[in-house]
């Protein structure tokens, strides 16, 4: 395990779990805090032993954004959001694009840039008492941490203008309809569940995985032979890896693979 003063990096095997530990603040960032968030995003994506990333928060909160009672209402506050927005930012892109799964536990509220770096992840797994706001009407700002690109991708552009405009709680079943979460997860099962699907993941084939991820990315801006193109370019790679090799042997057999990640 490896702690600063706001974020704690808990290893276990292959999966990494980043917690925001802020509690007096609902794990909302100021720049220090969100410094230390995109050094640990980036150390564990950069860290070919870790297969899996999860990202959490402490006491029954997610994130809340930015800490705003470090805020005056001056001038001053445009330096202030920047300098945060600039270290969460770093981190969510790191987290889109990373080529390993990566997995949010919404154990509460998600709310400002804590809904983009909930919608950053590829799995959602929210607890039954989570919510999910938009946020930014109430304090007179627009959205940051990626959550204006992944609402209208996750719930089309009707949907997003919705949430976004009339600003009210999503609950996490609601969430899971609409496609802003994966599944909800009763309170007493929540940990649990995320740690199995962690697991889960981290025991896959974490190369396939990676390049699934990035043909779903890029195919918003391309033609389809263009994607046809791409998906036939990473398939022929991956049949030279070695859990190509592990998969296929499994498969003659009727076996469940054994994946390194190779």
């Amino acid at each position: 395990m490896s702690d600063t003063e706001h974020v704690t990096v808990e290893r276990t095997d292959a999966v990494a779990r980043i917690t925001l530990d802020r509690p007096e603040t609902h794990n909302a960032l100021d720049a220090d805090a969100a410094a230390e968030l995109q050094a640990a995003v980036e150390s564990v994506a950069d860290d070919p032993a870790v297969r899996c990333i999860v990202l959490a928060g402490i006491e029954g909160a997610y994130c809340t954004g930015a800490d705003l009672s470090g805020m005056d209402g001056t001038r001053e506050d445009a330096r202030r959001l920047r300098r945060i927005a600039t270290r969460l930012h770093a981190a969510v892109g790191h987290l889109a694009g990373v080529r390993k799964p990566v997995v949010a536990g919404v154990n509460g509220v998600a709310a400002g840039g804590g809904l983009g770096l909930a919608l950053c992840a590829d799995i959602v797994v929210a607890s039954d008492d989570a919510r999910f706001e938009f946020a930014y009407p109430r304090i007179g700002l627009s959205g940051d941490g990626g959550s204006t690109y992944f609402l209208p991708r996750l719930v089309g552009l009707r949907k997003a203008k919705e949430i976004a405009l009339l600003d009210e709680p999503i609950a996490a079943d609601e969430a899971v309809e609409m496609g802003l979460a994966t599944e909800a997860v009763e309170s007493d099962s929540f940990e649990h569940r995320l740690a199995a699907l962690a697991t889960d993941l981290a025991d896959g084939p974490t190369k396939a995985y990676g390049a699934t991820k990035r043909l779903l990315a890029e195919s918003y801006g391309r033609r389809l032979p263009a994607q046809m193109a791409a998906e036939s370019d990473a398939i022929t790679r991956l049949a030279a890896t070695e859990d190509y090799a592990a998969g296929l042997a499994a498969f003659g057999e009727d076996e469940d693979a054994t994946f390194e990640g190779r």
